[in-house]
């Protein structure tokens, strides 16, 4: 470990008298009366430029001073075994930092009829492109939180450096390239005893550009609408393309009734509420680019990988859509996985109070006392009773076909699904019975960022930054760009050389 005044030493290389000309520039200024003139916020500004500049230039020496430095290597042996044997010093590259642009030079070896090899560049970990890992980190976060626009802007506030909302939208998509292998490698979290595996699904639509929509949809969304200024009946404006989200969370079960979950009367504010299941280490996938189906398997990888042996109860939660629940199925039979489905009650609800406005006056309070007690049936495992006891209701106030629309709608659901409306088993088991956990996935994940007005996506640009975001709301940046780092180096310049190593040092 260096001690203080080793760290606080100016080095005597030659190479780095540029940077302590600066430097000492830089003091004489904090010192001058010019300064001293400044409010403060004037002169952070100063200092901050000022400081850049210094950092810029010993970036700029170090890598001067690594490029006379730089050690031979022989043989330099390429991956397809081709021995480069030319060499030619000082070969110039540019490359943007987080503080500026610099060139570094290094030596090329040369074989004619192939590519050159630069073996340092690999030592450093240069990025492909001219712009360095530190600012496609910059940018690619930047673009996670708000939209490319914003992003140059916290591009250029946190680097002083002036990137294009293109440049800025590529560094994004290479960030994203390693998302999905990085999920696949992670290693298997430690097990909590008692504790059960949820799995859950849901879509929600991305405004696209015509090029990224599905066929199907495009051709929903092709011109020849009845008029120029809105859309008539039945017409669609087939600009949006789903986006496929998946969470896998764990629950330690909370054993409840149909009452805590709807109470027939106003609580006592002194009688303590049995709280419902909380999720923990819970994970979020999402693509616009796979299918359902697609998603749905890796989130039962993840499902895998938490427990590979399938000891803990596994409970799947669908907002009740056929597609979702017929793969999900699909998934644990070829898994051989006892998966538990249910529908969420809240959407349960909702067909219900859209059936009791068949029955009741807008606003009347009658149809909240309805709705009630006809919920508290449905979460004591009675949905087709109360199926039957709408229709009924329906037909004895001598409803017409348009009039109890809704009501035959709700009925119908309650009997197609009562599969999976087996409440009573999931509450005596402490198990969840509601999708909030991937609604705001959606929510936060797709909408929040992917709405914005006027935003119409590309399909390569809308797929990286929601696997981005997917990785920044799972907790897991710091790891994932190590990883990133990681598998650039190999993919960028290990792969090029002899069985992916560089060779040795002279």
């Amino acid at each position: 470990m260096m001690t203080p005044s080793q760290t606080c030493a100016i080095p005597e290389n030659p190479n780095f008298h540029a940077t302590i000309e600066r430097f000492g520039t830089f003091l004489r200024f904090v010192a001058s009366e010019q300064a001293r003139e400044l409010t403060h916020a004037a002169l952070e500004t100063e200092m901050s430029t000022m400081g850049r500049d210094i950092l810029r230039e010993a970036m700029a020496e170090h890598f001067a001073l690594r490029a006379k430095e730089e050690p031979q290597r022989d043989p330099v042996v390429d991956a397809q075994g081709v021995v480069h044997t030319t060499q030619e010093p000082e070969q110039a590259r540019p490359l943007v930092t987080i503080f500026g642009p610099i060139t570094v030079t290094r030596r090329a070896y040369r074989h004619k009829g192939t590519a050159n090899l630069y073996p340092e560049d690999a030592v450093a970990n240069l990025p492909a492109e001219k712009y360095s890992h530190g600012l496609r980190e910059i940018a690619a976060t930047a673009a996670v939180k708000g939209s490319f626009d914003e992003a140059v802007r916290s591009v250029e506030d946190q680097t002083g450096q002036r990137l294009g909302k293109r440049q800025v939208e590529q560094l994004a998509q290479r960030a994203a390239i390693d998302v999905d292998t990085f999920y696949q490698h992670q290693p298997r979290p430690d097990a909590v005893a008692d504790q059960a595996l949820v799995v859950s699904v849901d879509g929600k639509g991305i405004v696209m550009r015509r090029e990224g929509l599905r066929p199907s949809t495009a051709k929903v969304g092709k011109p020849g609408h009845k008029l120029q200024t809105r859309l008539s009946s039945g017409e669609k404006r087939g600009r949006k393309r789903m986006a496929e989200v998946g969470s896998v969370y764990g629950v330690i079960p909370v054993v409840r009734t149909p009452t805590d979950i709807l109470q027939p009367k106003p609580s006592d504010p002194k009688t303590p509420k049995t709280p419902g299941p909380k999720a923990q280490d819970k994970w979020l996938t999402a693509s616009v680019v796979d299918d359902a189906r697609s998603v749905m398997k890796t989130v039962m990888d993840e499902g895998d990988r938490r427990d590979p042996h399938h000891d803990r109860p596994w409970i799947g939660l669908v907002d009740g859509n056929n597609d979702q629940l017929r793969h999900l199925q699909t998934e644990a039979r070829l898994r051989q996985i006892d998966l538990k489905l249910f529908i969420d009650f809240i959407h349960v609800l909702e067909y219900l109070w859209k059936a009791a406005w068949c029955f009741f006056a807008a606003g009347d309070p009658k149809a909240e006392i309805w709705v009630l007690h006809q919920g508290l049936a449905i979460l004591n495992g009675k949905s087709s009773q109360v199926a039957g006891a709408i229709r009924r209701k329906a037909t004895t106030n001598h409803l017409t076909q348009d009039e109890r629309k809704a009501a035959d709608r709700c009925a119908d659901y309650l009997l197609n699904k009562r599969d999976f409306l087996d409440y009573p088993t999931a509450l005596a088991r402490g198990w969840p019975i509601a999708t909030g956990i991937i609604e705001g996935a959606c929510r936060h994940l797709v909408k929040d960022r992917f709405d914005i007005t006027g935003a119409r996506w590309g399909l390569d640009g809308a797929e990286a930054i929601l696997k981005l975001r997917t990785v920044w709301s799972n907790g897991d940046w710091t790891a994932y760009w190590a990883y990133h780092l990681a598998q650039e180096q190999q993919r960028v310049h290990l792969s090029r050389y002899a069985s992916s190593a560089l060779p040795s040092a002279a």
